[in-house]
């Protein structure tokens, strides 16, 4: 039967060779994919940031409107100062005391050796209100204040208790973001002038008690090679910080990712691009009053 002929033909006579794939004919193909796949990953990345960026343009300026329109109630600016200000003090009463003792161990050594160990209160105190009090002041808090920030307004926006602010009528940013935004720009500069003099004093301290220098001249070369200007530029600068913080860390909170994993990337988010912008900042306002000192002061040394 010929029918029954056809079922029995062998599998090798109609079985038909793979066809190749592009990339096994021209081998340069699997090269032009990566390439296409690396330049598609950069635009999305490129994309990305310019949206964020927006996006946190657009958050700051809905937060500038209503910080000049109408601020938060009392109670609400109360509960939120102590939270930043009042909660944060032991920590930077400690960072501060340890650095001032740090910077005296470190410079002691270079000081003594050139028989200069009474000035060494100038490079302390000097070093301290200037710089490493308010960077490290405005980083522990970044830590602090910003997580706890990102942390607690992430949870609002993963359970919907923003959401239902809107609901019922009320603006999230003017009701969570405007007094965290004040307690920030008003407190870490006080909270830097209380590192500032954590730091002299243990600097103080370790230095006259542990290496056994002159309290007199500690004190006498300590008062001259500080300046009134030294003091503002410091606390002129955590002022800028203190914004960063506010703004950056309440941003990645109402952005937060769901779920639990989301709140805890949005903390670490906030803190990574707080110190980041801290640093920037920085070095961008030393630039400009070290330029607005020296003209006004073209022949003074005693700001080095």
């Amino acid at each position: 039967m010929p029918l029954r002929a056809d079922k029995d033909v062998r599998l090798s006579d109609t079985t038909a060779p793979l066809p190749t794939t592009d990339s096994e004919q021209d081998p340069n193909l699997d090269h032009d994919s990566q390439w296409v796949h690396w330049v598609t990953g950069c635009g999305t990345r490129v994309v990305h940031g310019v949206t964020m960026i927006g996006d946190l343009s657009l958050f700051t300026w809905q937060m500038l409107r209503w910080l000049a329109t109408r601020l938060p109630c009392k109670g609400t600016l109360l509960v939120t100062f102590y939270q930043v200000g009042a909660l944060s003090l032991p920590v930077i009463a400690l960072t501060g005391t340890f650095i001032g003792m740090v910077l005296a161990v470190q410079s002691y050594v270079q000081f003594h050796a050139i028989g200069l160990d009474s000035h060494l209160g100038v490079v302390i105190n000097s070093t301290l209100v200037k710089e490493l009090g308010p960077v490290l002041a405005a980083t522990m808090l970044a830590g602090r204040v910003g997580g706890s920030m990102a942390a607690v307004l992430g949870t609002m926006r993963v359970t919907e208790q923003i959401d239902a602010l809107t609901a019922m009528g009320s603006d999230p940013v003017h009701y969570l973001v405007v007094p965290r935004f004040l307690a920030c720009i008003l407190l870490i500069p006080a909270l830097t002038v209380v590192a500032d003099f954590m730091g002299i004093l243990g600097g103080y301290c370790y230095s006259v008690i542990i290496l056994g220098i002159d309290h007199a001249a500690y004190l006498s070369h300590s008062r001259d090679g500080v300046a009134v200007f030294d003091l503002f530029s410091g606390v002129f600068k955590s002022v800028f910080f203190g914004a960063i913080i506010a703004i950056i860390s309440c941003y990645q909170g109402f952005n937060c990712e769901p779920g639990a994993e989301g709140v805890g990337k949005a903390a670490t988010t906030a803190f990574v691009y707080s110190f980041v912008f801290i640093l920037a900042v920085d070095l961008f306002l030393t630039i400009v009053l070290n330029s607005v000192y020296y003209s006004f002061f073209p022949n003074d040394s005693s700001f080095l």
